[in-house]
């Protein structure tokens, strides 16, 4: 399950993606939420990595 929250960063040079998404913990089954700076080209591919 992800939660597709993206916000758009700009540096001086580079457009990046922040991107969170929420991942359930297999000894608890506690949700916790990961985030993550990338290019906006590979937001997709990390949101359906499990």
């Amino acid at each position: 399950m992800a939660k597709k929250t993206v916000a758009s960063l700009q540096t001086s040079s580079k457009r990046l993606t922040k991107a969170i998404k929420m991942v359930r913990s297999p000894k608890t089954g506690a949700y916790t939420f990961v985030e993550s700076v990338m290019a906006p080209e590979l937001v997709n591919d990390w949101l359906n990595d499990k």
